[in-house]
């Protein structure tokens, strides 16, 4: 008989590691990622394809998490992005 998967201990967030953000656990693949690449248009077997190490239970689970938690995660990305537009700016003006 094959193991049963406890899918709450697929995603975690550990300080230090992906900014503290949710990530599939064993890998530096967040929640976030996964999110971005389905509102492009990527389906979650294409996701597997670029990175088979992960696994198609845990692909689905960041998405359910996602949405478990899609208010809170919302305001986060946005944040993230912000930072990441800022930053960029920052970099141009210093090049």
């Amino acid at each position: 008989m094959q193991a049963v998967t406890d899918i709450g201990k697929l995603i975690v967030c550990t300080p230090g590691i992906c900014g503290g953000r949710p990530r599939i656990d064993g890998s530096r693949i967040t929640v976030q990622y996964v999110v971005n690449e389905i509102k492009s248009g990527i389906t979650p077997e294409e996701i597997l394809e670029d990175k088979p190490y992960l696994t198609l239970a845990s692909i689905y689970t960041a998405l359910a998490y996602y949405y478990a938690n899609k208010e809170a995660l919302d305001t986060e990305f946005a944040a993230y992005n912000e930072e990441c537009r800022h930053l960029e700016v920052e970099y141009r003006k210093a090049n």
